[in-house]
């Protein structure tokens, strides 16, 4: 779906500049010598497209140790994606950007050749545009728990039990999920955790032969980023965090905000419908005299009744599957994820609600859970919960989250017992688990440019603050907005003010504001 610029306002600047970026020759570690290819096809059978000025993506594989205690034990492949810097660049070159979409569990050799059409022209005229999938992703020995049809079941749980039965049901469901996992992929569960994905980064800067990583991280690539810079600080070069994680939370506080945030772009949505004609809320021409508040609680009772008829009477989809609440629950936060979805979410919700069909909602679902056409998952939701598991040591019970579900309603009546009951996903897992926190202190390193959107629901944009000061040499960039993530979003400002920053160098003052 394509996007539209539109005109945004931009704070005035007070600039500073990072060391200027010198492109130094290849200089591989032994045995790491990266050989490119032709890129294999992807999941749905085709090949990646070019990018519009001929450059063609090319793919290699990275050995590194599976346990970065013991370089010489075991090696791990890691897969990886390029697209070298446009015809022309010459000396003007860069270096490579390496980007990390998020998940955890998003599979950058997928993503990028997808997005860079799009998002990242500019800066292939200046870099090369690599991704990979890390360590328990995609093609680096991803993370498959479940089979199709497993999987399928396991959706079909309600996720927001209201009687004992179906509390047992989803208790058993998640210990099942666990054992699957830990039955098929125990040998990398103890592996794949930031920590290691970092360490995972570092040799790649290397095999890319650049003195210092330029990184763009998204969402969770956001943290990412941060333990990078932490472990490896004096070899950051620009680096940009764009859906910035607060790294001081525990699981159960990133599930409240979450709460919120969704709410909060639940809200913005229903604002922003309550005055469109295709808007599935009575009369709509009514709500839309009477102001944003009240167009806002008439939508929420609108979906709330929505969602409660299919707790006991799901809707039916062509594909046979139907449309549980629970199903709903994800389909209508998979569309908060873009404001350019919010048309879809409309159409989505008028499809259920007066059409009695559930397709488009099981559409956004699937998304988000990375179900293809065909049936098959990704391994995004195996490799989720693999990598966070493995970064917390939280461990929840079903008579906590019992006990936190009063404050989880409070945050969001449409979302917070679905994030309250998700706190069961590590439960019982096999791999103990690192401290909840996460240290990105980077003494030393150059400024990084941290983003935050104010309508951000899965990455709440509070924690952009959270997260530049943290670094220590955070500089905050707010984008006042919808959706996950900013830049490529529509917000020339945005877009011109991290373009800057990594093909220029330019430093915006902290605090920055675009619309």
């Amino acid at each position: 779906m394509r996007r539209f610029a539109v005109m945004a306002a931009l704070l005035p600047l007070v600039t500073t500049t990072v060391a200027p970026t010198v492109a130094v020759p290849p200089a591989v570690p032994a045995g790491q010598e990266l050989t490119w290819k032709r890129c294999p096809a992807q999941g749905n059978g085709d090949r990646p497209e070019p990018l519009p000025d001929g450059t063609a993506w090319e793919c290699a594989t990275l050995k590194v140790p599976l346990d970065h205690a013991r370089p010489g034990g075991p090696r791990l492949p890691l897969a990886l994606v390029r697209a070298k810097a446009g015809p022309g660049a010459g000396e003007r070159r860069l270096g490579s950007l390496v980007f990390n979409f998020g998940g955890p569990g998003e599979s950058g050799v997928a993503t990028l050749p997808q997005k860079a059409k799009d998002d990242y022209l500019k800066l292939h005229r200046r870099y090369d545009l690599v991704s990979f999938d890390p360590r328990g992703v995609g093609r680096s020995d991803g993370v498959r728990c479940l089979d199709r049809r497993a999987f399928d079941a396991w959706r079909d749980l309600d996720g927001t039990p209201d009687v004992p039965a179906e509390e047992r049901a989803l208790t058993g469901g998640f210990r099942a999920f666990t054992a699957a996992c830990a039955r098929r992929a125990r040998a990398v569960l103890p592996y794949v955790g930031t920590e290691n994905a970092a360490r995972d980064l570092d040799l790649l800067r290397q095999a890319l032969g650049e003195e210092r990583l330029h990184y763009f991280g998204i969402s969770y690539g956001t943290k990412l980023g941060g333990v990078y810079a932490h472990l490896f600080p004096r070899r950051v070069g620009r680096m940009v965090l764009d859906g910035a994680v607060n790294p001081t939370e525990n699981a159960e506080q990133i599930a409240l905000h979450q709460a919120k945030g969704f709410q909060r772009a639940l809200g913005n949505f229903l604002r922003d419908c309550a005055g469109r004609r295709d808007c599935p809320v009575p009369d709509g021409r009514t709500a839309r005299r009477k102001g944003g508040e009240q167009d806002n609680r008439r939508g929420e009772r609108r979906v709330a009744r929505l969602l409660a008829r299919l707790d006991t009477r799901p809707l039916p989809t062509t594909g046979g599957r139907p449309l549980t609440q629970t199903q709903a629950l994800y389909g209508i936060a998979a569309a908060l994820y873009s404001r350019e979805l919010w048309p879809y979410l409309r159409l989505a919700l008028r499809s259920a609600i007066e059409d009695g069909k559930g397709d488009l909602l099981m559409y956004f679902a699937d998304a988000l859970h990375g179900r293809g056409d065909d049936g098959r998952y990704t391994t995004l939701q195996s490799a989720n919960a693999a990598v966070n598991c493995a970064d917390s040591s939280d461990r929840y019970t079903a008579a906590h989250v019992r006990s936190r579900l009063p404050e989880f309603r409070a945050a969001s009546p449409v979302f917070g017992e679905l994030l309250a009951w998700s706190l069961l996903q590590c439960t019982g897992w096999p791999v103990a688990g690192a401290a909840p926190a996460t240290d990105v202190r980077a003494t030393g390193a150059p400024p990084i440019l941290v983003v935050g959107t104010t309508g951000d629901p899965a990455t709440p944009y509070e924690g952009a603050a959270t997260m530049a000061e943290r670094l220590g040499v955070g500089v905050e960039l707010i984008h006042r907005g919808e959706g996950h993530g900013a830049y490529g979003s529509g917000s020339a400002c945005v877009d011109d003010t991290v373009n800057r920053f990594l093909l220029d160098g330019t430093v915006p003052a902290n605090r920055t504001t675009c619309s």
